[in-house]
């Protein structure tokens, strides 16, 4: 195993004994115990489900939902084994590749470039500058309004990188305003819902993840002519999408999930105590007493994957196209600077200003928190790939990792000024998206592979599992391919 472990240049695991679980009694302390899956889940309701998702269920109607279904039912089952490899051995996943052939350090360059391709396009603090925008002037941006909504960007950007910059646990700060995130806008769209959409749409929404039409009575999975760059981003971005998706290992190292609890976490720069981050993972003995602790710890993985996350995701993707549907009409192509402030607007003629600007300051809200997830996310993969691969970095300023982090989150912070102006907010949405695709084809067999290679037997996924993480990386393949091919 040591072999196998160290083989690309990594240095080889640490015996150590696995924590034992917290067993949560109450609500209360099932929503104490969990936690990677609500930031996730709140990085997945402000790009599909807020944006992606209404864009196309706008143009092609409720029977494309099915796409949404199988993804986040998918990224679930993806997500249940990222949280494996991270429980058993304490690394975040990209640790995991960086152990396999042919070296450490080309992983860590090719992880790095894809994260780049991905989560470099701050498309989420840019989408927010128009619901801001329709906010302040009440009426949504128009192409001579590009400046304005480039600087508004900006300044919701750089808001990201101060809240970063507070609390004990980078994590634990996530985690609080994303519980307040999911309660606050699941339920007020939920409120909306039942307020403003008739029953016959309710019912074509909720037959619209098994792709089928009630008004037509018959199954549609594919529209014709459809925009396949589109269809890909919806698709990668029902649920989290690439790279989000990775960081939840990072985000459960963080928060102490089996061998995660030996391996420490970043702190924040104002609030937080310098600690020492373990570079590399542990392996524990595989006893009687250690595979009941191991199943205690899925107990949490469960709880915070399927009812938290995937019960949210399908939820979160439903709601907002339920009230899209509702009042923007059928066909309309509302890919604009103003995407997210395109209900609000449809709302407040209908509904009045009071509705309209409640939807907008949920837009700006969800974006806002959705960019900050995501730039916490990409900063904090870079950082552990760095971390993880250099001695040296390691002992620069006497190894205080918040020195990488928040290096890197400095220097990302100055590319973001620079993409805000480069395309319009929605192009780069979906262009993140699509890298985010490819991510997931490519990811899902090297997880397959790490956690079949890396872990012990007893610890390895079953069968099922191993056939849903190849079904995962055909299914975003396909999309991938169906995109690329369109260009052609």
């Amino acid at each position: 195993m040591a072999e196998t472990e160290a083989r690309s240049g990594l240095e080889p695991f640490t015996p150590a004994e696995l924590p034992a679980p917290p067993r949560p009694i109450g609500l209360r302390g099932w929503v104490a115990a969990t936690g990677p899956g609500v930031i996730l889940l709140g990085a997945s309701i402000g790009s599909g489900e807020f944006l992606l998702g209404p864009a196309v269920i706008v143009k092609y109607g409720f029977t494309l939902l099915w796409i949404a279904g199988v993804a986040i039912l998918l990224q679930t089952l993806f997500n249940t084994e990222l949280m494996r490899y991270t429980m058993a051995t304490g690394e975040p996943v990209l640790t995991g590749f960086m152990r396999t052939r042919p070296r450490a350090s080309f992983w860590a360059w090719f992880y790095v470039i894809l994260a780049f391709l991905q989560q470099g396009w701050p498309a989420w603090a840019a989408n927010a500058a128009g619901a801001i925008f329709f906010l302040a002037l009440r009426r949504l941006p128009q192409p001579f309004d590009t400046p304005i909504v480039y600087f508004t960007g900006v300044a919701t950007y750089m808001l990201c990188v101060i809240v970063l910059l507070f609390g004990r646990r980078i994590e634990r700060t996530l985690e609080i305003l994303n519980w307040i995130l999911v309660v606050l806008i699941l339920g007020g769209l939920v409120v909306l819902a039942v307020l403003f959409v008739p029953p016959h749409t309710w019912v074509a929404g909720i037959v619209g993840y098994a792709g089928y039409s009630p008004a037509g009575g018959e199954f549609r999975f594919a529209p014709s002519g459809a925009d396949w760059f589109l269809l890909g981003a919806f698709a990668a971005f029902s649920g989290a999408g690439g790279f989000a998706n990775l960081c939840l290992s990072n985000w459960a190292r963080d928060k102490g999930y089996g061998m995660g609890k030996a391996a420490g976490y970043i702190p924040s720069a104002i609030g937080g105590q310098r600690l020492n981050l373990a570079h590399n993972g542990f392996r524990f003995e595989v006893t009687d007493e250690a595979l009941s602790r191991w199943r205690g710890w899925w107990r949490l993985v469960r709880a915070d994957q399927y009812v938290v996350f995937m019960g949210g995701a399908l939820l979160g993707m439903l709601l907002p196209a339920l009230l899209y549907v509702s009042f923007v009409p059928f066909g309309s192509d509302i890919r604009g600077l103003g995407v997210a402030a395109e209900l609000a607007k449809a709302i407040a003629a209908v509904k009045g200003p009071v509705f309209g600007g409640a939807v907008a300051m949920m837009a700006a809200w969800v974006l806002f928190k959705t960019q900050l997830d995501l730039f916490d996310a990409q900063t904090r993969t870079i950082t552990d790939i760095i971390w993880t691969g250099s001695r040296r970095v390691r002992s620069w300023r006497g190894g205080d990792v918040r020195v990488v982090y928040y290096t890197v989150l400095g220097i990302s912070g100055l590319w973001g000024v620079i993409a805000l102006g480069l395309a319009q907010p929605i192009f780069l949405l979906q262009l993140a998206a699509n890298m985010g695709g490819l991510v997931l084809a490519i990811s899902a067999l090297h997880l397959l592979y790490i956690n079949t290679r890396l872990l012990p037997e007893p610890l390895r996924p079953p069968l099922w599992r191993r056939i849903g993480l190849v079904a995962t990386s055909v299914f975003y393949g396909t999309f991938v391919f169906m995109w690329l091919t369109s260009l052609f």
